[in-house]
Parts: structure tokens; C-alpha cells; sequence
């Protein structure tokens, strides 16, 4: 059997009531104070007493024991998923997780890639959130929706291109990128228009609904649209690059700055013009795409709801019995620069 090695005594563990002795209030005060309850008005040298005393003693909330007098737990999980390493998913998850906290939630993330949907809704229930928040490439079914409510979960949350019953949806429609685009190069004339669509399978998600918003604004445009596999290698883009020619293309919506830069590099290496003989723009606006020359034109896309969206998850937290609601929540805006 293995012996675990003796820990140094680090003396009791304090508790709300020596909290309460030190700042001179009572353990409700403290309470109060440390759960951020603003239905009791205690005035701010109090609560600055409260917390200065809970630091001093090393004071921490009982999370189980706060739930349990709750009913619930105050613990929002974010399953882990295979996004694209974007700034906007940057944005978006500093931005969630500092409302929530702001709103004294526990953010925590799941790691939650290789389960099924339904293996992955019961992992998640065992750790009894009040409300999930499950992105697109984590499939969710109404049975897992099922699943997370019986275990307490206040919300169920969807963020990605479709609706899942019994959920809250946040819809980011990726087709308004690929439409963006598209309308962009039709306004600076262009007609024959390549759609680079990307090797990695993991960028499937995003990259399809993407062409498909392309395809459909050629087609008002009465322009054609072709679909382009690129690999995210420099062999691969110089393939694509050597057979420009005989594409006969004039413009190239790419699925990202990435791949744009990537191409656009390989063009250039063949002697193809930007923007005289193909128009260059991606998606994302990334700084890297402001310092080339020419500088890339691209479709910058932000993720907003009318009401702040950590406001939006704590009022569907409050409101458990709501019907589903579903916000759209992609901006999209395209910055033309040099290479359109």
C-alpha cells in the first residue's frame, strides 16, 4: 500500500464565524457580503471590513454548502470543443467568462472532446451546473437537454448554426461570412470567384455554412462560384497557385486570414497580380492581414446579443421556466483594403 507523505499542520480551518468575530457583524453580515447578496443593504465599510477580515483569516466559501442552501449551484460549464483559434473566440469566451464572474458564477471548462452527445450531457450533469453552455462542435441532443435539467441545470444554452429543441439557441448563422464576402468582390466587379475551403476536418463546422453563403450571394449576383481545397501548407498553396491560369478566376473568398495569406503568398510567387488579376479577402480582420502588402481586405465579425450576454445567461438562470428563446448573435462587416 502506498503511503501518502505527512502534511505539516496548518492549524483549523477558519470558518464564517470567526470571519464574523474579526469584522465585529454577525455570520449573516458575512454572508451577505461574501455571496454578493444585494437584496440587504449593508453599507460599503462593512463589506470592506468583511472582506478584509476573510482575507486576513484566509476565509473561503463553502461552494458545496452554498449550493446546497441555494438549491443550486452557481457553476456555468463550457465545454471544451474544437474551435478555431480565432480572435473573436478569444473575445468571446474573456468577455462571457468576466460577466459571469462579475455576476459571482463559477465559470468552469469541460474537457468534453471523443464523448458521444449523450455520454457527454450525463458528464457534465454529475458535476450539477445551473446552466451549460455547449458550442456548436459538441453535438447536443434533446435527450442530453433532458438529462441536464433532471440534474438541476436552470439552462441549457446552444451556441452555434442551428437550434436544438428544449434549448436556448445563440445562432451564429456562419453564412453571413461567406455572403459578406462574396457581395464584396461583386461590388468591385468581380464574377469569377473561388471559395478556398480548408483540408482540416475539425474546420468543417464553420467552413461549410460559409461556402454556402458565398454560393448564395454569387448567385443573386449572377457571378459563379468554385470551390477550392487548400491544405494549410505552402505545397499546397503553390499547387494552387500553379494551376491559377486555367481556373480562370478573377477573386478569391478564402476561409480565413490564414488561408488568404497563405494563397496570397503563393500567388504572388507565380507572378499573379493582387488585386489586378485576382482579388484577395478572408474573414477574421487579424492584425498579421493589416501588415501585408498589399494589406488584406477581410470580413470582421463580432458576437453580440442586444443584452449582454452574461446578463442573458443569469435572467435564463432566474427564469427556468421561460419557453426557449433563440438570439442571433454574428455581426458581420467587411473592411476593404488594398488586395480587393
Amino acid at each position: 500500500m502506498i503511503q501518502l507523505p505527512e502534511q505539516p499542520a496548518e492549524g483549523p480551518v477558519p470558518t464564517s464565524a470567526d470571519v464574523a468575530r474579526l469584522a465585529r457583524v454577525s455570520r449573516a453580515t458575512v454572508s451577505y457580503v461574501l455571496n454578493n447578496n444585494t437584496a440587504v443593504r449593508i453599507s460599503d465599510p462593512t463589506r470592506r471590513r468583511v472582506r478584509e477580515a476573510a482575507t486576513e483569516l484566509g476565509y473561503v466559501p463553502h461552494a458545496a454548502a452554498r449550493s446546497l442552501r441555494a438549491g443550486h449551484s452557481r457553476m456555468v460549464l463550457l465545454p471544451t470543443a474544437n474551435l478555431p483559434p480565432a480572435p473573436l473566440h478569444h473575445r468571446f469566451l474573456h468577455g462571457l467568462e468576466s460577466g459571469l464572474r462579475r455576476l459571482d458564477y463559477t465559470v468552469v471548462q469541460y474537457g468534453s472532446i471523443g464523448l458521444a452527445p449523450d455520454e457527454a450531457a450525463r458528464a457534465w450533469a454529475e458535476l450539477r451546473p445551473v446552466a451549460v453552455i455547449a458550442p456548436g462542435s459538441v453535438p447536443v441532443t434533446p435527450h442530453g437537454i433532458a438529462v441536464l435539467r433532471r440534474s438541476g441545470a436552470r439552462a441549457v444554452i446552444t451556441l452555434g448554426p442551428q437550434p436544438v429543441p428544449g434549448a436556448h439557441a445563440l445562432i451564429t448563422d456562419q453564412r453571413e461570412v461567406g455572403d459578406s464576402a462574396v457581395r464584396h468582390l461583386l461590388e468591385r466587379g468581380r464574377r469569377r470567384i473561388g471559395v478556398v475551403m480548408p483540408g482540416d476536418p475539425g474546420l468543417a463546422l464553420f467552413a461549410g455554412p460559409r461556402l454556402a453563403g458565398a454560393r448564395r450571394a454569387a448567385e443573386s449576383g449572377g457571378a459563379r462560384v468554385e470551390e477550392l481545397p487548400l491544405r494549410y501548407t505552402e505545397e499546397s498553396a503553390a499547387g494552387l497557385a500553379a494551376r491559377w491560369h486555367t481556373l480562370g478566376l478573377d477573386a478569391v473568398f478564402a476561409y480565413d486570414d490564414s488561408y488568404a495569406m497563405l494563397l496570397m503568398r503563393a500567388l504572388q510567387d507565380a507572378g499573379i497580380e493582387v488585386p489586378a488579376e485576382t482579388a484577395v479577402i478572408g474573414a477574421d480582420d487579424s492584425m498579421l492581414g493589416r501588415l501585408l502588402r498589399p494589406r488584406l481586405s477581410s470580413v470582421r465579425m463580432e458576437l453580440a446579443t442586444v443584452q449582454p450576454l452574461a446578463d442573458l445567461v443569469d435572467r435564463l438562470v432566474r427564469y427556468p421556466g421561460a419557453e426557449p428563446e433563440r438570439h442571433e448573435l454574428l455581426r458581420t462587416r467587411t473592411v476593404h483594403r488594398e488586395s480587393s
